[in-house]
């Protein structure tokens, strides 16, 4: 019988440790104000575009949160599956950035679109927003 009890201590000493360590790290995660990358939903004072996204993918910040990234910039691709949308934003070799979303609403490639969405690393050169955003660029 006293085993139980002490269990139960033992266990909710390690699940506030654990939880200690993650509010920590969130609280000590930096965001440039400058950048592209938001904590939460919100959107960039001044989102990365084609040309700056290769000096921000590295620079995203180390949390368990939800961080938001926004860019601007032309679709290089547009596919739909029928349930979702895949749009991927600047050209290779260099970084790319795929919005998954729910519609592609009549967007094709060249078009000028701003998205935000929850960032993702995909690969050395990818980022995968999903969900996301995507918008007009006003």
């Amino acid at each position: 019988m006293t085993a139980f009890p002490s269990r139960r201590g033992l266990a909710l000493a390690t699940v506030m440790a654990v939880l200690a360590r993650v509010s920590a790290a969130g609280a000590e995660t930096p965001i440039d104000p400058a950048g592209p990358y938001r904590l939460g939903e919100a959107y960039a004072d001044v989102p990365a575009t084609c040309e700056t996204i290769r000096q921000w993918i590295d620079k995203a910040p180390d949390t368990l949160d939800r961080v938001t990234l926004s860019i601007i910039g032309k679709l290089a691709a547009v596919e739909w599956d029928g349930t979702l949308a895949y749009l991927v934003m600047c050209d290779e070799p260099g970084v790319q950035v795929m919005c998954v979303t729910y519609s592609k609403e009549n967007r094709k490639i060249g078009d000028t679109v701003l998205f935000a969405g929850g960032y993702g690393r995909a690969g050395e050169r990818r980022i995968m927003l999903d969900p996301c955003l995507a918008g007009p660029p006003d």
